[in-house]
């Protein structure tokens, strides 16, 4: 059985209030110049739906994390820039 994993996803810019709607599963926050999306989804099909809807939005995806546990997050790729969210 699956159960829903929670992601954190990075996006370039500050989205203002009708882009973040276009993702209603997820909570939006600015985090310096950027915006972290950051949400639990039911399965690869959901992530692969935010994903795309990123594209259509004409958004730079910045950085993809999958939160193994409670304030656990996957480490990301070594060669993954601005690593970390501040």
């Amino acid at each position: 059985m699956n159960h829903p994993v929670r992601y954190q996803i990075r996006v370039r810019g500050r989205l203002g209030q009708a882009m973040r709607r276009a993702f209603p599963a997820l909570h939006a926050e600015t985090r310096g110049e950027d915006t972290l999306l950051a949400g639990a989804l039911a399965d690869q099909a959901a992530l692969f739906g935010v994903l795309t809807q990123i594209e259509a939005l004409g958004l730079e995806l910045v950085e993809v994390r999958r939160c193994e546990s409670p304030g656990r997050v996957t480490p990301p790729h070594p060669g993954a820039r601005n690593a970390e969210f501040s």
